[in-house]
């Protein structure tokens, strides 16, 4: 079983930083890209940064320059560093990773999400 678990979401004033983890448990063999993904109340979950296996990153422009995902392997964790907030910004994130396990078959895997909300 496999499970990914977000942490270091809260309350933050705009202008603010906050950085987010996410650990993957379980039983793992090798894991691919692993991403965050946000859903804003009423709006679609949206893409916000994904990181390869090699460190390669992509970003949507809205983030571009504010927020930097990076990944420690050895961990099986993957961080979000937040800077410059907007209150746009507010919403649950979601940690996502592609993992093998056990079946020796990669998956994707989600978090349950942690609540970020910047105060304007």
């Amino acid at each position: 079983q496999v499970q990914l678990v977000e942490s270091g979401g809260g309350l933050v004033q705009a202008g603010g930083s906050l950085r987010l983890s996410c650990a993957a448990s379980g039983s793992i063999f090798s894991i691919k890209t692993m991403a965050w993904y946000r859903q804003a109340p009423g709006k679609q979950r949206e893409l916000v940064a994904v990181i390869s296996n090699g460190g390669s990153t992509t970003y949507p422009d809205s983030v571009k320059g504010r927020l930097t995902i990076s990944r420690d392997n050895a961990r099986n964790t993957v961080y979000l560093q937040m800077n410059s907030l907007k209150p746009e910004d507010t919403a649950a994130y979601y940690c996502n990773a592609n993992i093998r396990g056990h079946n020796l078959r990669y998956m994707d895997y989600w978090g349950k999400g942690t609540l970020v909300t910047v105060s304007s």
